[in-house]
């Protein structure tokens, strides 16, 4: 293990050295024939902008960034984590701020035939959908233009009390996803929280709008009808709902960012903070705290591989971020008590020199765990908090 416990300075120096190190290896070791779409590496060189090692990095990224596949999702390779790596790295190479707005203006001018019933993951969600994108563009200063035409298609997708466009209609016969069939995901990176974050960024950004606030309603409304109270005390959601929902017998492991109390909470309360319904927003931050005295990370870190329990959208370093939001945001004392553990646990968990055989993406890859970890151990910049649906 790399570190035993240490002052908060001490930790601090020690994150950003292997931040830097990662930084350096990964551009002398990279696959120069690879393609760098995903935001992981502008990400973290935002993050360590005092370093040598930064402004190499992002000229490395940028050489072949948006050469891969030309889907606008925000992971996966999609040109929407593109232009939050462009947005991030023009700190350093002001130039890409050009490429930024020509990117910007591409993702939010003609929209891909979304459908709006019998949905699948790319026509609403975070991760590969028009979500992700509208939280993309949060990265910079996106004007009006570039975010109606995205809110207006979440909106009618929230048109209804149940919610019945967001029920997946494209997986009967899928061998991963079938479980996804005729229900409707209730997690950030593919379900309704996803929405939700994307609708709160834009009634943020473009201000008091009738429409937006009354999908955004209808959306935390049907996901505090769906949760429910595990055998641990901590009150939850299943991954998906259906005609034939019921609550699982015993508590699920995975409380994460993707799925669980800490993403859908986060969601729910942002929200309720943005409509300014507080009664909703102390619901929410009740069941982030059921969550926070209850963690157990022998129990709720699982896999075989770091990315499961470290990573961003599985692990450790997605709940730190949210535990982080809701102790800056709401002042929620759990959520203090449970960021102060996860630095702890994340920091003895990784080694002492960044790892070779780590995926370099921002959601399971490093780059994410240590984004989390300098973002709360320092006084960094939260920009790039809506690659998450943070701030």
């Amino acid at each position: 293990m790399a570190y035993e416990t240490a002052a908060p300075a001490t930790i601090r120096d020690q994150v950003h050295r292997v931040a830097v190190q990662y930084l350096e290896q990964w551009v002398t070791t990279r696959d120069r024939d690879g393609h760098s779409c995903d935001p992981g590496i502008p990400v973290l060189a935002h993050l360590v902008a005092d370093s040598h090692a930064a402004p190499t990095a992002v000229a490395t990224w940028a050489r072949s960034a948006g050469r891969g596949p030309s889907h606008p999702a925000l992971y996966d390779g999609g040109l929407a984590g593109t232009l939050v790596g462009l947005r991030l790295g023009a700190r350093f190479h002001p130039a890409l701020h050009q490429v930024a707005d020509r990117v910007a203006s591409h993702l939010s001018g003609r929209l891909p035939a979304y459908r709006t019933r019998d949905v699948a993951f790319p026509d609403y969600d975070l991760i590969s959908g028009p979500s992700g994108t509208l939280l993309a563009l949060c990265t910079g200063e996106p004007t009006a233009e570039h975010l109606r035409p995205l809110a207006t298609h979440l909106v009618r997708l929230c048109d209804e009390r149940e919610l019945p466009r967001l029920r997946a209609g494209q997986y009967e016969r899928h061998p991963y996803l079938a479980w996804m069939h005729s229900r409707i995901n209730t997690g950030m990176g593919h379900g309704v929280s996803g929405v939700v974050t994307a609708l709160t960024a834009a009634l943020r950004r473009l201000g008091p709008d009738t429409e937006i606030s009354e999908a955004l309603t209808r959306a935390t409304h049907w996901l505090i009808r769906q949760a429910y109270t595990d055998d641990r005390g901590i009150r939850t959601w299943p991954g998906a709902t259906g005609p034939d929902h019921r609550p699982p017998a015993h508590a699920e492991p995975r409380q994460a960012w993707c799925y669980g109390t800490p993403g859908v909470a986060w969601a729910l309360w942002d929200a309720a903070d943005a409509l300014g319904t507080s009664t909703a927003a102390d619901w929410a931050a009740a069941a982030f705290t059921t969550l926070a005295e209850r963690y157990d990370e022998t129990f709720h870190l699982f896999g075989d591989a770091p990315a499961d329990r470290l990573g961003l959208c599985h692990g450790a370093a997605g709940v730190l971020a949210i535990a982080d939001a809701f102790d800056r945001h709401a002042g929620l004392p759990a959520a203090a008590a449970l960021k102060e553990r996860l630095v702890h646990h994340l920091t003895t968990q990784l080694p002492s020199h960044p790892p070779t055989d780590w995926p370099t993406d921002l959601l399971t890859g490093l780059p994410g765990v240590l984004s989390a970890l300098l973002t709360v151990t320092q006084e960094a910049p939260r920009t790039w908090l809506p690659c998450l649906g943070l701030r």
